[in-house]
């Protein structure tokens, strides 16, 4: 158990994790030449597309250093701020990190918070300077910004390059003599902490876990705590490149178990297993249920797949833990799903790999974020609005509460204003101002999630020239002025379209919805008025108009009257469609009202 050693690699993202995984893959002979490629450990067509990490990845490396073999467990982890739930998880597999800092952008938002999970689980924190081949390069100033953020000496920290590969071998030393070696006993009864898992359509549920007492054997009757269901483990091993069976994973180490479970519920990420003879007293702890911030729904385009859909939301659940959803109904779209994720691009990408992976086309709703509402009744107690339409009547309400965020932006100092006009504009209150050097500011706002929910990260890139970064944590409900803006089409009102919004806000944005969906919903025969309202209140209209077929090319001359009896006739036809008439409303109108500000 002395030559093991459990890592994992935390930064803002774009700081060159994976590709300095790349290297230390390299270096310690773990990959083949064959089997070399970029972004190696981002396995997902989706993470190599966009340059991201999105799923924290776990390898096992062998190194000999000063004559003894040492194995060396890493967990590549993502840097978005929506996935900070995988750096939790890993954080909490491992007893070192490598924290990354980019020698020409310095220390940003997200390397500040994943610093601070690690210091939480009391994790070794080593020092990496990455990129610092590149010309902007600014070793010395990054150097000093690290030594005041850890307050550690400044030959600690490592410089290194994931390009060149410069540094690894000073890497590695520092994980094998910096990292502790874990500490377990391997006579306990077995204790292993969950901390992935994966659907393999062949073999069923491979879960991934870290031993921290005891060991696990091939063919051993196993329990999982929190379901309490009981398996054999059929197959246990150490995840190189590919899967390596081993006849035991013993304590200290990370591996994976297939028991043929095909249920998805039955794995839990942060369950512990433990042996069914002997089990364990004492539970893994530090796992926390993850906390969705936007909601949105998801419906299938064809209601028949229905079902369809909720089995490829289990299996997407399995391999993404902070996936949360529920059924529910609407009666625009019919059966679906509400589902809670963890921000903007979370969402994204689970629109995507629902599309790539098991070929689902799916119509997901505005995104909102879950409030609380007080009635005049019962004032002191609330109840849950997740969706608009679930909101009282407005004379009925006491007050409603909706959930702030402490946002933590660092950006150069010549973008303050304009970060701060953003930030205002979208009802924020800043609480701190903090000058790291001269050039580069830290702006703590608190500002309500719902407001930053839709396009607030592009607009702070596009003002800020892409030299901001931003990090957030919940803070909890403060009393808000709410009311509920409700979209019109031919007189009926669309559920999938309402909103909540402030009551400062409302009329703006209900304005600029109608001028939005008066361009995108194709015209029909009848005119279909656009209308926003609160309550019984229209407070904005536009009108579609009606497509006309020239009813009076007949005529040519004669009398007036001849013309006004066949488009009175004309008239009558429109308004008895009107009637009948229902408007279809594309699939990029509900996704349009997000993008009002384009």
């Amino acid at each position: 158990m002395k030559n093991i050693r459990n890592f994992c690699i935390i930064a803002h993202i774009d700081h060159g994790k994976s590709t300095l995984a790349d290297r230390l893959l390299d270096f310690t002979g773990s990959v083949t030449d064959r089997e070399k490629q970029d972004q190696l450990l981002d396995n997902m067509d989706l993470e190599r597309e966009r340059g991201i990490t999105i799923k924290s990845h776990a390898i096992q490396m062998e190194y000999t250093y000063k004559g003894e073999e040492f194995i060396l467990n890493l967990i590549d982890t993502p840097g978005h701020v929506d996935f900070s739930y995988e750096v939790s998880r890993s954080i909490a597999a491992c007893e070192g990190a490598l924290l990354i800092v980019d020698a020409a952008q310095s220390i940003q938002a997200q390397t500040i918070s994943n610093l601070y999970l690690a210091l939480e689980n009391d994790l070794e924190i080593i020092p990496v300077l990455n990129k610092v081949d590149l010309p902007s390069a600014n070793p010395e100033e990054v150097t000093d910004d690290i030594v005041d953020l850890l307050g550690c000496d400044a030959e600690e920290v490592i410089h290194a390059s994931g390009k060149t590969g410069f540094g690894v071998d000073n890497i590695l030393a520092a994980i094998i003599e910096r990292v502790p070696a874990p500490k377990g006993d391997p006579n306990e009864p077995l204790q292993a902490l969950i901390f992935d898992s994966v659907y393999n359509t062949f073999r069923g549920i491979e879960t991934y876990f870290r031993v921290f007492n005891g060991e696990i054997k091939k063919g051993q009757k196993i329990k999982f705590v929190a379901t309490d269901k009981e398996y054999f483990a059929d197959e246990v091993g150490t995840l190189k490149l590919n899967q390596v069976p081993k006849q035991s994973v013993k304590a200290g180490d990370v591996g994976y178990l297939i028991t043929g479970i095909k249920t998805a519920k039955e794995v839990k990420v942060g369950d512990t297993i433990t042996d069914f003879a002997k089990p364990t007293t004492n539970i893994v702890e530090g796992f926390e249920d993850v906390k969705p911030m936007v909601f949105a729904g998801i419906y299938p385009v064809d209601t028949e797949d229905y079902e369809d859909l909720r089995a490829s939301m289990e299996k997407l659940q399995l391999n993404d833990a902070s996936l949360v959803f529920s059924p529910e109904s609407s009666a625009a779209l019919g059966f679906g799903f509400r589902c809670g994720f963890l921000g903007m691009l979370h969402l994204e990408i689970i629109q995507e790999r629902l599309e790539r992976e098991f070929d689902m086309t799916v119509i997901t709703t505005v995104p909102n974020v879950s409030y609380l509402a007080y009635t005049n009744k019962e004032p002191d107690t609330s109840f849950i609005v997740n969706n608009p339409s679930d909101l009282p009547d407005p004379s009925t309400i006491n007050r409603v509460e909706e959930p702030f965020i402490k946002a933590t932006i660092i950006t150069k100092s010549d973008f303050v204003g304009n970060v701060m006009s953003l930030c205002i504009e979208k009802r924020g209150i800043i609480t701190n101002q903090t000058y790291l050097t001269t050039q580069r500011v830290e702006l703590t706002f608190e500002m309500p999630l719902a407001e930053i929910v839709f396009d607030f990260y592009d607009r702070l890139k596009t003002v800020s020239k892409g030299y901001a970064s931003f990090d957030y944590s919940p803070i909890g409900m403060k009393v808000s002025k709410l009311v509920r803006l409700d979209i019109l089409l031919n007189a009926q009102s669309v559920d999938a379209l309402s909103a909540l919004i402030h009551a400062d806000n409302a009329q703006q944005i209900g304005k600029k919805m109608c001028e939005k969906l008066k361009e995108l919903i194709p015209r029909q025969q009848f005119d279909i008025p656009v209308q926003a309202a609160i309550g019984a209140k229209i407070i904005s209209r536009e009108t579609i108009k009606a497509l006309r077929k020239d009813v009076t090319a007949k005529c040519y001359g004669g009398d007036i009257s001849r013309k006004r009896k066949l488009l009175e006739k004309q008239k009558k036809g429109k308004k008895r469609m009107r009637q009948v008439g229902n408007v279809e409303i594309p699939q990029q109108a509900f996704m349009a009202v997000l993008k009002l500000n384009d």
